[in-house]
């Protein structure tokens, strides 16, 4: 019955998380990939903010509240690496919105159609990012479309077990 009276799909879904895992969960994936990174250069093809931003845009099918997730998960991104502070917060807000706004029109318990957003956000995230640092802070880039390819086939792959994963802690109110 709940499925013919709910306005949105919001209502169908009642499902979130304790608070405290919307701040220790990304706080958690930008501490280890940033330290992994350091001792392990090849986990750098691996993002993990961007993966937790987009698994809880997609769940959150708020634009406004993901776009502000996003914002916060790419500025603390960008002050633990060499990057020009901003690059990863526009970026992931942007993709944080993207996300959000297609979580609230597909099936996001799929796993094939987590495997399909992992891939074009990641995709996404590449295009974004090479842009704003070759275009808007004319630094070098050096973009490859085969890597960006590996790299969103990695990312989705990994999304879609941690997305798995993340589904444990869900609790139904």
């Amino acid at each position: 019955m709940a499925l013919l009276t709910a306005g949105s799909r919001r209502e169908i879904d009642p499902r979130s998380y304790p608070v405290f895992l919307y701040f220790l969960v990304p706080l958690l994936a930008i501490a280890l990939q940033s330290f992994v990174t350091l001792h392990f250069s090849r986990f750098s093809i691996l993002d993990l903010p961007l993966l937790v931003t987009i698994y809880f845009a997609v769940l959150s099918r708020s634009p406004i509240a993901a776009t502000f997730m996003g914002t916060f998960v790419g500025l603390a991104q960008d002050g633990l690496t060499h990057r020009p502070v901003g690059v990863n917060g526009i970026a992931n807000s942007i993709i944080g919105y993207a996300a959000a706004s297609l979580g609230a029109r597909i099936d996001i318990e799929n796993h094939v159609a987590r495997l399909i957003l992992c891939f074009l956000f990641t995709f996404l995230y590449g295009a974004i990012f090479n842009l704003i640092t070759g275009r808007v802070l004319a630094l070098e880039v050096d973009w490859s479309w085969v890597h960006e390819l590996i790299r969103a086939g990695v990312n989705a792959v990994v999304g879609v077990a941690l997305f798995a994963l993340l589904d444990l802690a869900k609790r139904r109110d």
